[in-house]
């Protein structure tokens, strides 16, 4: 390799620093998620003495340390790992639209939408029912903070609908 192929300093510099991020973010993964990576074991020792170090220069050594280890590791699908940790599934992004449509429709006043939700999620008590029908209540009055705990109370019963399978009233909403 000659001296024009190799890179730059900088740009070793900038891969060395995005190594140490790598491995500072799995540091704060619990290790039952490392595992299914064959990750060398002196970084595995590593990850585990990083959580104890409070102080923050031997911590920042400590996390330069874990960066130098990277290096020895296929970073691809370790970030894979990663990003698709840190975005929410397309199912709970759905379930969030949903949940706002039905806030939004609930608040514009049309009497019978609250009938409709509560036809699409049967399994909704009439203690629940109750309390929704008077966070309703307060949040077309315009109480504060009532809008948010109707869309909290509404999420909870969306959630609990998809997590036993139901469709959730989806359909509904259309």
């Amino acid at each position: 390799m000659s001296e024009r192929d190799a890179p730059s300093k900088s740009q070793r510099k900038r891969d060395a620093e995005a190594l140490q991020s790598l491995g500072e973010a799995l540091a704060a993964l619990p290790p039952a998620d490392l595992e299914q990576f064959q990750l060398p074991e002196r970084l595995l020792q590593a990850f585990a003495e990083l959580a104890p170090i409070t102080s923050h220069e031997a911590r920042r050594r400590h996390c330069q340390y874990i960066g130098r280890l990277m290096r020895e590791v296929d970073p691809a699908p370790l970030q894979a790992f990663l990003a698709a940790r840190s975005q929410p599934s397309r199912a709970e992004a759905r379930l969030f639209k949903l949940t706002e449509r039905w806030r939004d429709r609930m608040l514009e006043g049309e009497d019978d939408v609250l009938q409709t939700f509560l036809a699409a999620h049967d399994s909704v008590t009439t203690r629940e029912r109750r309390q929704l029908e008077e966070t309703l209540a307060a949040a077309r009055t315009g109480r504060s903070g009532a809008s948010r705990r109707l869309f909290r109370e509404l999420k909870a019963l969306v959630e609990r609908e998809h997590d036993k399978g139901a469709p959730g009233g989806a359909a509904l909403l259309e």
